[in-house]
């Protein structure tokens, strides 16, 4: 696992968690706790954390699935905490789940921890 890989990860992961946070308070128009959004946030983060730890010697098209997959598995998580109440953020969840597979993918070319077939 290289250093590059970490970052690319953590730093997309809190990225999007930000964007989570915009989107929620515009979605929401009662003003959200801070608690709430931290753990939007911090669920995207993890999520960045989670995806550096996979594989990485897949295709592209099974690290798409897996985007997918596992990005809707650990959104899910914050799902249950919101009492099933933010389906758009359990479904974006799969979204970014394939951005950060794409963005680790093709961040991480020329380390020779990543895989030739893209």
């Amino acid at each position: 696992m290289s250093i590059r890989r970490i970052i690319i990860g953590l730093s997309v992961g809190a990225i999007l968690g930000g964007v989570c946070i915009l989107g929620a308070n515009i979605r929401y128009t009662n003003t959200l706790p801070n608690r709430y959004l931290f753990a939007f946030w911090f669920n995207r983060f993890l999520m960045g954390f989670v995806f550096v730890l996979l594989p990485f010697n897949l295709k592209i098209s099974h690290k798409i699935i897996r985007g997918i997959v596992i990005g809707l598995f650990v959104s899910y998580s914050f799902y249950i905490a919101t009492n099933y109440n933010d389906f758009i953020g359990f479904i974006v969840g799969g979204v970014y789940g394939v951005i950060l597979e794409l963005a680790i993918h093709y961040g991480s070319k020329g380390n020779a921890n990543v895989s030739k077939d893209a």
